[in-house]
């Protein structure tokens, strides 16, 4: 995200900030392992989760504008610290940490930020968020109450857009029909937009996207919740 789509991270902070929030950004910290994970590099991830539990560790609350971040420490944390020294702080890591938008609506209890976007637009079901996380009507919540947004389902929207991380390498021809999936459902509903809780999905539909020169954009959701 630092990397790529360093403006979802400030328009995070902006939104948190808007709902009463003292925010607190660790310099230091860095993945929360789940890409060797996936990759089946166990020893790899467990290294690097353990950096995330001691960049994360006292803190009241973490938010993550990432699905997928959230589901795989929730899912896989107490695999690596569930026994032992760590146990305290992967189980209050683990209990502490929210996706954005959950967290807006589950803890704030807040979904109307008074947003304003004159667009139509699509959701995309982001698989950490729909399948780790159970988030699915809360994101469409939040962008129903969006001033000016025109919010319209496609028929794939719970479909896996073809990233996976470095499944979209190992396996291209199939990761890019699936992101043609993706995309022609969405062109189908006439949006100008699609808009998701996760930047891998957003940037693997966009490379698509673009690289099929297709009239459609992508955006996060803290993009267009921060239009205030």
């Amino acid at each position: 995200m630092d990397q790529l789509y360093p403006e979802v991270g400030m328009n995070t902070v902006k939104i948190l900030e808007k709902v009463g929030c003292e925010v607190v950004y660790n310099e230091n910290q860095t993945c929360c392992g789940q890409p060797a994970f996936n990759a089946g590099y166990m020893k790899e991830s467990k290294s690097v989760c353990s950096k995330f539990l001691k960049d994360f560790s006292g803190n009241e609350i973490i938010v993550a504008p990432s699905g997928s971040c959230v589901g795989f420490i929730r899912s896989n944390i107490d695999s690596f610290f569930g026994e032992g020294l760590h146990k305290e702080e992967a189980t209050q890591v683990k209990n502490n940490i929210y996706e954005l938008t959950e967290f807006l609506l589950d803890v704030k209890k807040i979904d109307d930020l008074g947003a304003s976007f004159e667009a139509k637009a699509t959701y995309h079901d982001a698989c950490g968020a729909l399948r780790e996380c159970g988030i699915k009507e809360g994101p469409r919540k939040l962008l129903s109450n969006v001033k000016g947004l025109e919010l319209v389902e496609h028929d794939e929207c719970e479909t896996c857009c073809g990233f996976g991380g470095t499944f979209a390498i190992k396996y291209e021809p199939i990761s890019i029909g699936m992101a043609q999936t993706k995309v022609q459902s969405a062109l189908q509903t006439e949006a100008e937009y699609i808009i998701s809780t996760d930047v891998s999905c957003q940037m693997h539909l966009e490379g698509y996207i673009k690289k099929q020169k297709i009239n459609l954009k992508t955006l996060h959701i803290a993009d267009v919740l921060a239009k205030f």
